[in-house]
């Protein structure tokens, strides 16, 4: 086994900095030998950085890598081979560029296996080198289908394991919902969710039938239905994953569940409810489980006369700042790119969260669990007694949480937090209203980020469009816009037909001058305080969502959608 440390990887892994010194080479070349279960190994052991140690790795074999999970792979890429023929030979498709098909391998190296491929696909093969898990993974997203999940459905509903009514015992649930056929199609129905970027999946029991529904960019779409007989077993399977209790239906049922295995793990939320059909089953597919890079604010599309002042915001040394709106209107998302714009070996940056869902290098998280009386109010405490510089809490709910979050402000503390309200000023008077004295706010608000979030223009079927002149006028004073140009999509097969695909986000920004913090002092109203703030400034949310129709993100039906939006010309 010694010759083989003088293979092209091991020899790379020397010449690293600081590798050599810290790691036994000959060592792990012996355990473990000198292809992929040493790579496996030095990325499992977080020897080297997942990416780092595939670049490695991919250019000693003279290739380059590709992380097939955070790259965009094209339709026409995954359709060019067959499923079995990917799974079997631990390749899919990337893209295609000038006829030549790039896919993803984890043996880019076999010469034979590139040849069959190619021929297979009827077009040149480019290999690029990629983990077999990643591969794995892309390949249950990728090939996942309506039509598949419909064909898998109906097989299973009239197979033997099925024979009998939807009343079925306890202990036969079990056996059932332990089956691999049912473990299988769930996992297909979470697989074919992730690749329609849905965020939640609802499995609702009707009268005669149950149907699945994905909630995407915003929006509730029908994906299919399935026989009742499946219903029950569907749902009980569910709860053995997030480890509830199966035999209790007459109440609602909260639980988690992950997918997979580190570090290509997509985790979900489960939530039961018991209706007159059945039970209901509601699942979160939390955010980074479709495997993407976390967004940036760079990369938010957050208008330049919002970012500024909001980045300056975030650095400053102590004070509150509150992100805030309706639930599902990316508070979560805008609080993560805060602190990875901030992160830093200097700064000590906690969170508290319920629960926690995007894991965070170097930064210290922790969940609440309202079981063993672990809330948020109790981890805050603990959590200032560990010299913290920068503090999340995912939600202020409460007086106790409320009073400590701005005393930390006032003592040195820059604290994040969310809270539900509509727009930005009424987010300090609701402060006020759980119980805070004014006298503490005051001085402990620094700035209030309110946020929506619209369905986003589909890129492949956008048009531009002369609106009626009386919407124009609903939006304008001037008498000369009357050629001003709105965007739709017109529905194409990238959008499901609906011209809409993503999501935008647009933002109303408090910032607290002397001024709004007498008003607050005085326990203005909010309308007080928001005149105050346009003096230097603030525009309203309905504002920046209008200045995202002109530039062609989304559409004013999606702005007006938002009926408590404020507007001033």
């Amino acid at each position: 086994m010694h010759e083989k440390t003088d293979a092209p990887f091991p020899r790379r892994l020397r010449a690293l900095p600081g590798f050599d010194e810290a790691h036994d080479v000959a060592g792990l070349v012996r355990d473990h030998g000198h292809g992929l279960d040493l790579l496996h190994t030095i990325i499992d052991r977080q020897y080297l950085a997942k990416d780092e140690a595939c670049r490695c790795y991919a250019e000693a074999l003279g290739f380059a890598y590709v992380d097939p999970l955070s790259s965009i792979m094209t339709d026409e890429a995954v359709a060019a081979l067959p499923f079995e023929i990917a799974r079997k030979a631990g390749a899919i498709g990337i893209y295609v560029i000038q006829g030549v098909l790039t896919a993803a391998m984890s043996t880019p190296e076999d010469g034979a296996l590139v040849r069959r491929l190619s021929q297979i696909a009827r077009v040149p093969v480019s290999p690029v080198f990629a983990l077999p898990r990643e591969i794995d993974y892309a390949i249950s997203v990728q090939y996942s289908s309506e039509e598949s999940l419909a064909e898998n459905l109906a097989k299973l509903s009239h197979s033997a394991l099925f024979e009998t009514s939807a009343d079925l015992a306890s202990d036969n649930l079990t056996t059932l919902a332990d089956t691999e056929e049912v473990a299988a199609i769930l996992d297909q129905f979470l697989y074919y969710a992730i690749r329609e970027r849905a965020t939640d999946i609802h499995i609702e029991p009707q009268e005669t039938r149950s149907r699945v529904r994905f909630r995407i960019d915003g929006m509730l779409r029908e994906i299919l239905t399935f026989s009742r007989n499946l219903h029950r077993a569907f749902i009980s399977r569910l709860k053995i994953t997030s480890n509830l209790d199966i035999s209790e239906c007459r109440l609602p049922q909260d639980g988690r569940f992950s997918l997979g295995h580190a570090p290509n793990k997509a985790d979900f939320r489960f939530s039961s409810l018991p209706t007159h059909y059945g039970e209901k089953a509601v699942i979160r597919i939390l955010p980074g489980s479709s495997r993407k890079s976390m967004i940036t604010m760079d990369k938010m599309m957050i208008s330049q006369s919002i970012l500024g002042p909001l980045k300056g915001l975030i650095r400053n040394p102590n004070g509150i700042i509150f992100v805030t709106g309706p639930t599902g209107s990316g508070k979560t998302t805008t609080l993560y790119a805060a602190l990875h714009e901030i992160n830093q070996p200097s700064l000590n940056i906690t969170t508290i969260e319920d629960p926690i869902e995007i894991q965070l290098a170097g930064i210290t998280q922790t969940q609440v669990d309202t079981n063993i009386d672990l809330n948020f109010s109790t981890v805050l405490r603990a959590l200032l007694r560990q010299d913290p510089d920068v503090i999340l809490i995912g939600e202020i709910r409460d007086l106790p949480t409320a009073k400590i979050a701005t005393e930390a402000a006032l003592t040195g503390h820059i604290v994040f937090a969310t809270l539900h309200t509509n727009t930005a000023a009424e987010a300090i008077v609701r402060l006020m209203d759980i119980g805070v004295e004014a006298y503490m706010v005051a001085p402990s608000v620094i700035g209030v980020l309110a946020q929506r979030l619209a369905a986003r223009i589909c890129e492949n079927c956008k048009e531009a469009y002369v609106p009626h002149p009386d919407v124009l006028h609903k939006y304008f004073t001037d008498e000369g816009i009357n050629f001003v140009h709105f965007y739709r999509g017109r529905g194409c097969p990238a959008c499901r037909g609906t011209g809409y695909k993503g999501r935008i986000a647009f933002h109303e920004l408090i910032i607290v001058t002397e001024e709004v913090r007498a008003l607050i002092a005085q326990r203005a109203p909010a309308h007080e305080i928001t005149r105050a703030a346009a003096k230097v400034g603030f525009k309203p949310l309905r504002y920046d969502g209008l200045k995202k129709v002109l530039l062609g993100l989304t559409t004013i039906e999606e702005i007006d959608a938002n009926s408590s939006l404020e507007f001033s010309n």
